[in-house]
């Protein structure tokens, strides 16, 4: 099972190395977005909202929107250092509760909890007191640079952490609307309701449960691809600088050609008297030609 994350969890002078698991897996069928005409993945490119430009990585940094449009830039060592001054108190059992006192709205992901090495016994006691006691740990952990509350409790002989939500992230069940303040059903009613429900009545056992629309999907899916209804993604054409390099020496070449003379037109038109000198001068001459003699009879 892949490691997430190492750490301690300490509960007075006792100190347990212990590395987190997740717990679930998130098995949804992520299908990706295609082109239509050629069948090639889409991709989403981080754009600048005012420069209409691609941004690289390098030139991204974080920021709080304390009202719109105007941000607190927050620097990465600023936020790292943040980070480092929480660390020692983000891994200590800070009080021992009954979870029948935490509604399940607070729980967020679970993760399971092994003992490094050399931590195995110190993780025995604890597992074992949490049993004896009925109790589960409160503990505040740094996860992805993130502060969590979390629950640490004992399910089927080893150690969960459940995170869950800090209050303040709750949202009151009273600002949910349309919600009727008094009941008003019969006894009937209610008889009727109750003689339902102990009728439905059972023991929990999660492998009954199933997804019936992944399953569904799944099935859609190997369907298709037995039967060939399959597409398959346009290659892209390989970078090539032929169409650059005929565009700049097409460049070249129209820079090289001479400027074509104007023609002249009705303002530039010369004079009559110049132009029929110009004529003349350029003008072939004519050949001359003789008319024939008539002879007179005597």
């Amino acid at each position: 099972m892949h490691t997430m994350w190492k750490g301690s969890i300490s509960f007075g002078l006792v100190n347990i190395p212990i590395k987190l698991h997740a717990a679930t897996e998130d098995k949804d069928i992520k299908l990706r977005t295609l082109h239509k005409e050629c069948h090639s993945p889409i991709k989403y490119e981080k754009i600048c909202s005012s420069c209409d430009v691609e941004v690289k990585p390098e030139d991204i940094v974080k920021a709080y929107e304390y009202t719109k449009g105007k941000y607190v830039v927050l620097d990465e060592e600023e936020l790292e250092k943040l980070r480092k001054e929480n660390e020692d108190k983000a891994v200590e059992i800070i009080d021992f509760v009954k979870i029948s006192e935490i509604d399940p709205i607070y729980f967020q992901k679970s993760y399971y909890m092994s003992p490094s090495e050399g931590g195995g016994k110190a993780y025995s006691l604890l597992r074992k007191a949490l049993q004896e006691s009925e109790k589960v740990g409160l503990a505040k952990i740094i996860i992805r640079a993130k502060e969590q509350l979390a629950v640490i409790r004992v399910y089927e002989n080893t150690l969960v952490m459940e995170t869950i939500h800090y209050p303040d992230e709750v949202r009151q069940a009273g600002d949910v609307p349309n919600v009727p303040n008094e009941d008003k059903v019969t006894e009937k009613e209610l008889a009727t309701a109750i003689m339902l429900i102990d009728q439905l009545t059972t023991e929990f056992e999660p492998t009954k449960y199933t997804d019936e629309y992944r399953t569904a999907l799944l099935e859609l899916i190997e369907s298709k691809r037995t039967g060939q209804e399959t597409v398959t993604a346009t290659e892209k054409a390989p970078a090539s600088n032929v169409t650059d390099l005929m565009a700049a020496l097409q460049a070249s070449i129209d820079r090289t050609k001479p400027i074509p003379a104007l023609k002249p037109t009705a303002s530039t038109k010369p004079s009559t008297a110049k132009t029929t000198t110009a004529k003349a001068a350029v003008a072939k001459p004519r050949k001359k030609t003789t008319m024939p003699r008539i002879k007179k009879e005597a």
